[in-house]
This record gives C-alpha cells, structure tokens and sequence, in this order.
C-alpha cells in the first residue's frame, strides 16, 4: 500500500501521528515525490505527530559507519521536511560488545545533530540486543548528557525483560521521550527477535499489563503522546484498513479512562 494511503488511513481511524520507516521513505523518493509531497498529506490528514526510524550501527567508529550516516542523512532531512516529533534509535542485535564510553559519545553526536530539527532521539532498549534492560538504557542516556536524547519505553520490551511497573516509576520523567503500547502472551515463543516481530497483540488481546503501565506513566507526569506498535504475523495477514480501526479502537479504550 503506498505510504501516502497509509498515512491517511491513520488519521481516519483516529490517530493523531504515524510512524514512517527510513525503507518506506526510500523508495517513495525513488519514485520522483518529495518530501514536501510527504508533508502536504501529513498535513492534509491532520496528523499532529511524525515518529521517524530506524537509526542502527550509530555507535561504530567513523570509518566503518558509512551505511548508518546515510540512513542519518536521510532522516535528518526527513526529521526537517517532516516537522518530525522523535526519531527511535535501537542497539546492536548481532551480538556485538557494548562500550558505554563510545556508545554515549556517538549517542550525543546524534542527539546534537536532531537537536536543529526539534526532533527529539529515542534510545530503545530489547532483551535481546547488547542494551537489554531500562537500567542500562537509562544509565547510557545519562551519559550520553545531552536534552535531546532520552528513553523510549516499549511495553513489550519492558515485559518480556521481566521489568516491573515500580522500576519504570522510577525513571526520571525528564528522560522519557516516548512510549510505546502493545500486548502480547505472557509466555515468549522462539528466540528473542522472532518474538518481538512475529507475536504482538492488540491492546487487551493479551496478559500485558496495559492499564497499569499507562497508570504508572500518567502517575509519574507523562503527557506526550502514547505511540503503539503492533508486530505481528497474524495482523499483518489483515486487510489494512480494518486492521488500522481495531488498533486505534482497542487502545483507545485504555486511554479514555
């Protein structure tokens, strides 16, 4: 489905933003549009919020870095055209050693480059990437000691690391830039990366704490947008369409309360 289609099919299910991939954006600019053509359906759609991913390999040294600087050439420029309100950062999944000296030095270089386009970076955390818990996120945001950089808090990661809802009202309000809702079954099915892209559920399709997770964020000040991000294989087998609408309802219901 082309991107400008889905971008309206999320306002007209009631979103108020949308998150676009940096391969979306590749081959839509291929294709002879622009990012100013991207801006004007944004617009026209009313949508208030542009979520930008997914920035990977930021952490390696200069010289091997040239695929990770085009990807951030592209969002950057996407994070201006856009008006874009965060762009999602994750780890290394391969295995690779973590260096939290070099990690948050190259972790501020990219906080300062978004910094001019008003889109804040979001570091987040997976219990199968070398940065596997909150204590580790956070403590790397820390030192990464730049205010444009903080903690994207994904239910499902937080879940699945075994983290509890006292630890994540501990977090600082000030380092958390966005939030992610989901559900899914209590028990996980195949290895760590299988799991996150291939069982995710609706909100209340699953044993997901999703009510007190958004008690515990609204409880600790949280009043920035509440992302969802449903990965999942049977979902993906849904027309478009209805599958947006049942998202938007599902988790609506947790958030009008």
């Amino acid at each position: 489905m082309p991107l400008e289609e889905r971008v309206r099919l999320a306002a007209g299910a009631g979103f108020a933003g949308v998150g676009i991939v940096h391969h979306d954006l590749v081959p839509y600019l291929a294709a002879g549009r622009s990012l100013a053509d991207l801006r004007r359906v944004v617009d026209d759609a009313g949508l208030r919020y542009v979520e930008l991913e997914f920035l990977t390999d930021w952490w390696l040294p200069d010289d091997e870095r040239a695929a990770s600087d085009a990807t951030m050439r592209l969002l950057l420029e996407a994070a201006d055209q856009l008006g874009a309100y965060e762009l999602k950062v994750g780890p290394a999944l391969d295995g690779s050693a973590y260096d939290p000296d070099r990690y948050a030095e190259q972790l501020h270089r990219v906080a300062a480059a978004f910094a001019g386009t008003g889109t804040v970076v979001s570091l987040e955390f997976m219990p199968f990437a070398n940065i596997s818990t909150l204590a580790s996120a956070l403590d790397l945001v820390e030192r990464a000691d730049h205010p444009n950089v903080g903690l994207m808090l994904d239910l499902w990661h937080l879940v699945r690391s075994s983290t509890s809802m006292e630890e994540v009202s501990r977090v600082p309000l000030h380092r958390i830039s966005a939030v992610e809702l989901d559900d899914g079954p209590a028990r996980p099915h195949g290895d760590g990366y299988e799991d996150t892209v291939l069982r995710r559920a609706l909100c209340g399709e699953g044993d997901f704490p999703v009510e007190e997770f958004i008690g515990t964020l609204r409880s600790i000040g949280w009043e920035g947008p509440w992302g969802l991000e449903i990965l999942s294989e049977s979902y993906r087998r849904r027309p478009v369409d209805e599958a947006v609408r049942d998202a938007y309802a599902t988790t609506a219901r947790y958030l009008q309360t």
